[in-house]
Order: structure tokens, then sequence, then C-alpha cells
């Protein structure tokens, strides 16, 4: 307690000493106006011309003065709101069209200027005279209540008047600590294997403006108008402009609070079952109870006071193949966790570590990020919001991260998504197995308000919560954790490449490059930056959305990159239409770019337990093009799959097979997206239109190599009739007559 007055009074001083040396420059000397004289009855300046060269001015230097008219000070008045700094050609044209010399516009303009300087310097000087008052009057009652200081533990006053005011004694022992943490920071560091975190500074913390910017878009995006579109004259936005944050020690102290009732929350939501939460009969999926939510926490629900705001809320649990401490570690790395989830992340950055863990371990550790999740899909907006990351180890063996939004003052103003998302205490309980393994038990609970109605194609799979439910989820937790630890078998394929067996070292090589391929398709269908979809057509059975983006980053091609993307219906099972797309002997089906022609799998990598999860390189038959090749990897799970495709020549595959790096290989990937429709009603019966699935195709196209290159009216039409051609060819070989 008494620490922080002095460090509060120590801050008053200093702003006090800051408004002072404010306050001493500002002398009417130093403003370079032309002042009246009151005594002799002049008027205001600014109805007067003034200047060295007035035609009008005296033999004697003296100079006389001109009443400007009403309509004169009106014309060159709303003349100064256009442009303050008007250039020689338009003083000229002001002077001819107000009967007046060029010098006397330059001179109104001059005095204008400075006038309006010295009228924001008042209103600074007001706010800063009232901030000093405020905080003059906050060291006199901290002054008047440390006179009164008890001690807590002897219940008598301190011995000396006020010892804790003694700046020597306080600044003595402050360079002891910091010897003493140094010390201890790199006798740890020694056993740790990185250094410990530095403590907060005690003074306030300017967070820098968010660096929206993906390393898959190569950098900031250029204002490429799509005028030409059909139906459209926007353009693509450039990166969203977040306010600096200032976090005090209030800010610090509020969110600890926060995060520490959301972890307690959470707990209590994973260890209860009946009748917090209900089975499903049909899928077994378990939602939250709001009846029983309300009574046992105490918490009215917003929806009952807003009918618009809609609850999702559902719990799932399962095992995971990765130990518990790599899982902790991963989840607070946002960079890990986009990658761990880039089918639901599309972009996650930590903006300020509100406190570190303890020596060597995450329990403790609490962040402010912010992320954006997303379905992989142009008709469904992404979920923007700042959260708080709390990590806390329960008991030996046992953690639990928890995720609560946090408000930040005007992010409102920043966000572009039609839906306004609040995360409710949310995350998950990770239990540590004897085998290595993990036990997660996942909990989404969202409160959504949708300001613009949903997509008719995803109304169910939303509203069922199933496309931001904790199914998804884990599941996808669950696969990608699968992938990491076939990252980490030293075993080959049976099937190569040109009867060579893949070294250990290049069969992660090429799953690296089929990893970074997936990424940025997953972000080329939600692309980052502030980017918005842009309708090329709205056909009869679907629209196609393009948006356009610059492409700098080593990892692509060079120059400016459409990305299209339209979604349909098919009246088939997922996994149906899974097994069509990735299977080779199928792919001249519905590859409008092979001519239909045949295709041969040259090399295959398992990375999953499912055999449709795998990474294929295949070569087409019957072509010209023998230095192309493909690339293709297909990933399935409970909640969806992905068939992601790229042409890479052949020196490309070769460098990666013999594990060389491919962080530089360019990729322009392509493929689809399946996932349920979310139509299945309870007890197992469809709905009239019956269970689906709903895809996604989306094709990435080098518009030109040239930065500054616009979209062409040739490149729409090319781009509606190739995802038009390719749906009509998937329909066709499927069988669908009709599409949703």
């Amino acid at each position: 307690m008494y620490m922080y007055v002095v460090v509060r009074i120590e801050e008053s001083q200093k702003k006090e000493s800051m408004v002072d040396q404010r306050f001493s420059h500002l002398t009417c000397s130093e403003i370079p106006y032309h002042f009246p004289d009151p005594a002799a009855g002049k008027p205001s300046p600014m109805e007067f011309s003034s200047g060295g060269d007035d035609p009008d001015s005296h033999p004697g230097g003296k100079k006389r003065y001109h009443r400007h008219t009403a309509h004169q000070i009106q014309r060159l008045e709303s003349m100064f709101k256009e442009c303050p700094h008007p250039d020689e050609k338009t003083r000229s044209q002001l002077s001819r069209e107000l009967n007046l010399h060029p010098r006397q516009i330059k001179f109104w303009f001059q005095n204008r200027r400075t006038q309006m300087k010295a009228q924001h310097e008042r209103a600074d000087n007001s706010a800063l005279r009232a901030e000093n008052d405020k905080i003059r009057c906050e060291n006199i009652a901290i002054r008047e209540a440390l006179k009164h200081v008890i001690c807590p533990c002897c219940g008598t006053s301190p011995a000396s008047e006020d010892p804790y005011f003694d700046e020597q004694k306080l600044q003595i022992e402050n360079a002891h600590l910091k010897e003493e943490l140094d010390r201890v920071s790199s006798v740890a560091a020694k056993y740790i294997g990185r250094p410990i975190s530095q403590l907060p500074p005690v003074q306030p913390i300017h967070v820098s403006s968010l660096d929206l910017s993906m390393a898959s878009f190569g950098g900031p995006s250029l204002d490429l108008d799509l005028d030409l579109l059909h139906g459209s004259s926007s353009s693509v936005i450039p990166t969203l402009p977040f306010p600096q944050l200032t976090i005090s020690d209030m800010d610090k102290s509020l969110m600890a609070d926060i995060a520490t009732n959301a972890m307690e929350e959470l707990i209590r939501l994973v260890q209860t079952n009946e009748p917090l939460w209900i089975k499903g009969a049909a899928d077994g999926r378990e939602t939250l109870n709001l009846e029983s939510y309300e009574r046992i926490f105490q918490s009215p629900y917003s929806h009952m006071k807003n009918p618009g705001i809609r609850i999702e809320a559902s719990r799932d649990s399962g095992v995971v193949i990765m130990n518990c401490l790599a899982l902790v570690d991963m989840f607070m790395d946002a960079k890990k966790w986009m990658e761990l989830f880039p089918t639901i992340v599309s972009r996650a950055k930590t903006i300020e570590v509100i406190s570190s863990g303890m020596l060597g371990s995450q329990s403790g550790t609490l962040q402010l990020m912010y992320e954006e999740v997303h379905v992989l899909s142009a008709l469904v907006p992404t979920r923007q919001l700042y959260l708080l990351r709390f990590c806390q180890q329960i008991e030996q063996g046992l953690w639990a991260v928890v995720d609560v939004s946090y408000d930040v003052p005007h992010q409102d103003s920043q966000f572009s998504s039609p839906s306004k998302a609040q995360r409710l205490p949310s995350g998950c309980l990770i239990r540590e197995m004897p085998n290595g393994y993990s036990e997660v038990t996942w909990v989404e609970h969202w409160e959504v308000e949708e300001k613009a109605p949903i997509h008719r194609l995803y109304t169910d799979l939303i509203h069922n919560g199933l496309a931001f439910g904790a199914e998804r989820w884990l599941s996808t937790l669950q696969r990608a954790c699968e992938r990491f630890a076939c990252l980490m078998v030293s075993g080959n394929s049976p099937r190569d490449l040109g009867g060579v067996i893949p070294s250990p070292e290049g069969k992660r090589s090429m799953m690296k490059l089929a990893q970074r391929m997936v990424n940025n398709f997953c972000a080329s269908i939600n692309p980052a930056n502030g980017q918005q979809w842009t309708t090329l057509s709205g056909l009869n059975e679907f629209e196609v959305r393009a948006t356009l983006h610059k492409s700098t980053d080593p990892g692509q091609p060079s120059g400016v990159v459409l990305s299209a993307a339209a979604t349909i219906w098919l009246p088939l099972p997922p996994t149906s239409v899974f097994n069509f797309f990735r299977d080779e002997r199928t792919r001249p089906q519905w590859d409008v770019l092979s001519n239909q022609n045949p295709v041969q799998e040259v090399a295959h990598i398992v990375n999953g337990s499912h055999p449709g999860n795998c990474i294929s390189v295949l070569r087409g038959l019957n072509t010209s093009q023998n230095n192309m090749l493909i690339l293709q990897e297909s990933c399935v799970d409970s909640s969806g799959s992905l068939v992601v495709y790229c042409p890479v020549d052949l020196p490309a595959i070769n460098m990666a097979m013999s594990g060389e790096d491919p962080s530089y290989f360019p990729l322009l990937p392509s493929g689809f997206t399946i996932s349920p429709d979310g139509r299945a009603q309870e007890g197992g019966a469809s709905s009239s239109i019956g269970s689906g699935s709903l895809i996604t195709v989306a094709f990435q196209i080098l518009v030109s190599n040239l930065p500054s290159a616009r979209l062409s009216p040739e490149s729409v039409t090319t781009v509606n009739n190739l995802i038009g051609n390719t749906i009509q060819q998937i329909k066709a070989a499927l069988n669908c007559s009709t599409t949703c």
C-alpha cells in the first residue's frame, strides 16, 4: 500500500512539472499574430488586409488599413475551410474575385492560421489546467490520508512522520532488487534454456498499434480499386487503424480480476454435468442449459433483455496426441495458436503480457490478445474480438486455459464484422495421461448479436452451434496434433518420387511446404488487413465473390493476386464429397485447368490416422508440361475436410524431397472446403431438404506482375467462367441436378 502511494505522488509531481513547463513558454510575444490596439479602436485583424507591399500604404511608411466587406470575409472563410494553405494560383483567383491585392489575401490566410493555432493552444492549456487541478486535489487527499496510516500488523502508526517518501532510500532499494533479479534470471536461464521475462515497469505502458499484416499476404495491401467489377465501386481497404492502448496499473488489476473469475467459471463448467449440460439423444452433443446456468452463476443472460442476442454454448472432450505442457506452450503463443487452428483462427496477436508466469512455467500467465475466428467461406463474416487469455496449473498434471472477451476503448469503430460476438468464459482443461497423451475437455460459450442476416446456406450450421462450437475446436486440435506426431516419425512412405525414398529431412520439408500451402489457402478465403469481398456475379444457384491483395512475400508470386470463392450446397454426405475430390482417378471430372487429362500419384506422405489425411504429389499424363507437378494435401475430421492443391515445378519438389528449406518456394494454392450443413434435426430426422454438404470452391489467380495493376473486365469474366465451369462439372460428376 505504501509503495503505491509513493509512486502515485511521484507521478503527480511529474505531471505538475510538465504542466508548468507547458504554461511557461506560452507568452504573447512568441505568437506571430497582428493583434489590434484596443485603445485605438481598431477592428479585428481578421477584417483587414496587412503586408509590407500594400498598394494603399502611405508614402511615410504608415499603413492604411481597409475593412473587408462581409462578402469578402465570408468568401475567405469558406475557402479557408477547404484549403488553409492556398497556392499562388488560388490566391490570384481570390484577388480578382474579391478585388483585393494578392498580398492582402496571403496575409489574411497567415493571420487566420495563426489565430486558429492560438485557439487550439488555449483549449489545450485549459485541459491541462483542469488536469493539473485534479492531480493537486488527489495529492492533497493522499497526503492527508497518509497522516493517519495504521500498520495492519501491529496496529500502530509509523515511527517517523513519512519514511516512505524517502526517495533516496527507494532508489537504493530498487537498484538492489534489479541486481537480484538479473542474477536470478542469468542463473535460471542456464537451466531453463531461455531468459525469464522482466517485471513490468510501474509507469503506464503505451502499446503500439496492432500490426495486422499476415506473412501469407506479404505485408500491407495496396489500395486497388475494384471499380471495374460489375455493380461495385468499392476498393480494397488498407490495414485497419487500431488505436494505441495505454494499460495502467488499475487496468491490469481489473484484467486480473476478470481472468480469475473466468477461470473459476470455466472449471465449474467443465466439472459440472447435468442439469447444467444437456446431451443430445441423436448426436450426443453437449449443449448448455441456459436456465440452469443462470441459476448456478446468478448472472442473467443478455438475450433475455435483447431478443436479438443469440447464445452458443457447447462442450466436448477427447484424447489428444501431445503432452499437456507442449499444448499449454502452444496455446500461449499466438503464432503457434494460428498454426494449430488455421481453419478456425484467421488472425491472432498478443497485445500485451499483463503478468508473466512462474519461473520456467506458464502458470499464472495473463495476456491481452486480439483474435479473429472464421468459417472457411466468403459468405460468413469473421468474428473479431479482444480477449484475455489466462493459464493456470490447477494441480500436478492438470492445466486450464481460459479465454474471455475484454472491452477495449473504440473497438466497435474498428471492427468491420456485421456481427458483434462476445466470448464468455471459454477454454479447456488439459489433464496429463501416463502415455504422454492429454485428455482435453473443451468449452465454447458465445454471446452473438447479429447486425445482418446470416446467409441462408449457413443459418442451420451457425444457429446449431456447430460452426464455432467446442466439437470443431477439439477435432481440429486432434487432427493438428496427429500431423505433428507424423512430422516427428522418421519412417518413410511406401510410395516415393522417381524411385528414390525421401529422407526423414525430406519428409519433414514436404510436410512443412504442404502446411504453408494449407495456411495460405485458409487465409485467402478470409483475407486479412480489412479486405472486403466484392460480389462479381450472382448466378441462379451461387454467387462468386472476390478480393484483391498485393503479394510481396517470398513464398508467393510477386504481384497482384485475385482470390475468388463461391459456396454451394449438395445433397450428399461430406464424406462422399471428400472422397470424390481427393481421389486422383476422379480428378479429370472436375479439374477444368487440366483439360480433363488423367493424373498419377507419384508420391504419398501419410500425416494422420485417417486414410484421407495425406500429402500427394501428382503428375499430369498426356500433357506437354512434364516439369510441372501438383502438390496436394487432404485432411478430414468430424467437423469438415479440406482438399488443397497447388502447381509446383519439378526442381522445387526435388529440393523439398532432399530436405532443403521450402519457405521460399512460391505457392498460389486453390482448393475446396467441405463441411456438414447442420440441417439434421433432433432425433436423427432430416429436414425437408435433407442433410447434405456445404462446398466452398476457391481459386487464387495472379492478375498482374505489376503491383499497381487493376482488375480488368476480362479477369472478371475468366474468374466467373472458371468457378462456374468447375461447379457444373462437380454437379455432373456427382449426379446432382440442382444445388441450393
